[in-house]
């Protein structure tokens, strides 16, 4: 197994984290920003099975393509010697039901389909692979549930779908099945990897202001206040985490870049997102050697 791109944390995703820290998200926002959580947990669970195999096998992982004016999104693709898997990761969780090709929670909410969102992936990564001139491979789309409680009712024998239960069996499957890559396997990962939309526009964003955003110096783990220990180090107010102040300074110059990347970076702006509670001092020395000063005195801001 070899990993060609590797799974991160989406932009929208980090933008909703610091937003959900540092304000109330909308009920709307705020269930769309869990279920942005939720879905990266059930890939990571996912990609560590993955990542313990040891088969001839390419991963290429977050997936956004196009085709035809067309987006559509690959949680996981393993490139085997003769087959492409086309995998879906879903972290639902609790008791589900079909009633014919309609999908419900147990309490009859009806959600989306997610074998929609599947064959329309396969349809569309079919058509590019096509275009460009790889189409001997046949695909095998599967949505993964690595919920251990999830359960669906009703399900049919034929759903191209891996329950709990089936996770192991369908992991030793992989690690067993005759697989030998070569160089046309890795142009395959790569043209794929080159194809990627790195940058795609957010779904939906909650309004925000910035004298409406709390400002504090966030931890990396829970996103509670950190405060100033000692001269180098801020320890997390909730989880006791502990971390250099220069890198938790420019996590926080960063985060603010995130948010407002159209105000300027300047030491008194940074001092005041990071709660007052780092000296101005150390601010305009990191901003000196990290980024690029543009102009002298009171109106000199950063960039880079």
């Amino acid at each position: 197994m070899r990993t060609i791109k590797y799974r991160a944390v989406s932009k929208e995703l980090k933008f909703l984290r610091q937003l959900n820290a540092r304000m109330t998200l909308p009920p709307h926002e705020k269930r769309y920003y869990s279920n942005l959580e939720k879905g990266f947990k059930g890939e990571q669970i996912f990609d560590s099975y993955v990542e313990k195999l040891s088969n001839d096998f390419l991963v290429v992982n977050d997936l956004l393509l196009k085709h035809n004016y067309t987006t559509f999104q690959i949680d996981s693709l393993l490139i085997f010697q003769d087959m492409l898997y086309n995998l879906n990761v879903k972290y639902y969780e609790g008791d589900h039901y079909l009633e014919g090709k309609n999908w419900h929670k147990i309490s009859g909410t009806e959600i989306k389909n997610p074998l929609l969102q599947l064959e329309r992936s396969e349809s569309l990564l079919r058509q590019l692979l096509q275009y460009h001139k790889f189409n001997h491979y046949p695909i095998e789309s599967l949505l993964i549930f690595v919920h251990p409680e999830f359960n669906l009712y009703n399900a049919y024998p034929e759903l191209p779908a891996v329950f709990p239960p089936q996770l192991q069996r369908f992991l030793i499957h992989l690690n067993e099945k005759p697989s030998q890559t070569n160089h046309k396997h890795e142009k395959l990962a790569n043209q794929l990897v080159s194809l990627h939309q790195s940058d795609p526009p957010f779904s939906q964003l909650p309004e925000y202001e910035y004298e409406e955003i709390k400002k504090s110096l966030l931890c990396n783990r829970c996103f509670a206040n950190m405060s100033h220990k000692e001269r180098k180090w801020v320890i997390c107010q909730k989880c006791g985490s502990v971390e250099d102040d220069q890198k938790a300074i420019m996590r926080a110059i960063e985060e603010f870049k995130l948010l407002f990347p159209e105000r300027k970076i300047t030491t008194n702006g940074i001092e005041e997102w990071c709660g007052g509670d780092i000296p101005s001092k150390k601010i305009r020395r990191i901003l000196s050697q990290q980024y690029q000063r543009v102009g002298h005195g009171k109106y000199s801001f950063y960039v880079g």
